[in-house]
């Protein structure tokens, strides 16, 4: 490069003039860096702020619950709907808010909110709950064929055994009592079987009229 023949003082009159031709964009350059870097550290703190605040009324609102206030807890989880509509505890705000219609005997008003996180969660554990929560609500409206569709669209990892017994629940429901054994036994053998009320599966298998399984024998051959 030719500014490795100059002499210092040629070196340093050849920076001085590049400087001042081009200063505006030096300038700019600089305040632009430095907008950015404001402008990140402002959305972070922001974000940041947004999150302690919602973690904050998510405890307002699980307090609520332990002290049995419902309307503190169905007003700090429409707050946390309204204000923070896309984060993990606007799913939860919604399931407390079914429970809540659930609790009061309005159940066709619970079918909202647990679609919602049904449908619009990212998070597939929240999803697989609330649908289960639908389906027990429509077994309880007298709807046990939209319960069992309700099961039948998801795929249930750790929550398996639940979504047995609900489907069995749904098959009772139906007067299908072939069915909802099936269903029922297939609680007990599940991988997750520990999940569910051992004790209450088997007097609901009881109340079919067939024997419950000894399940303290059922990994002898």
């Amino acid at each position: 490069m030719a500014e490795d023949y100059l002499t210092d003082d040629e070196q340093l009159e050849h920076v001085k003039r590049v400087v001042a031709e081009n200063w505006v964009w030096v300038v700019a350059g600089v305040a632009l860096g430095a907008a950015l870097i404001f402008g990140y550290r402002y959305y972070d703190s922001y974000r940041n702020d947004r999150a302690l605040r919602a973690a904050a009324q998510f405890g307002d609102m699980t307090s609520a619950l332990e002290r049995d206030d419902r309307k503190k807890s169905r007003q700090v989880a429409d707050g946390l709907i309204k204000d923070f509509p896309t984060s993990p505890y606007a799913d939860q705000a919604q399931l407390v808010i079914a429970r809540l219609y659930v609790d009061d005997g309005q159940l066709a008003s619970a079918i909202a909110p647990l679609t919602q996180v049904m449908n619009n969660s990212k998070d597939s554990e929240l999803k697989r709950i609330a649908r289960l929560r639908l389906a027990r609500v429509l077994i309880d409206q007298g709807k046990p064929d939209d319960a069992i569709k309700a099961l039948a669209q998801d795929s249930w990892g750790a929550f398996v055994a639940r979504a047995h017994e609900v489907r069995g629940d749904a098959f009772y429901a139906n007067k299908d009592v072939k069915s909802a054994l099936t269903e029922y036994r297939a609680a007990q053998n599940g991988g997750d079987a520990s999940s569910v009320n051992s004790a209450l599966l088997q007097l609901k298998i009881a109340d079919l009229g067939t024997p419950p399984a000894d399940l303290s024998n059922k990994a002898k051959p």
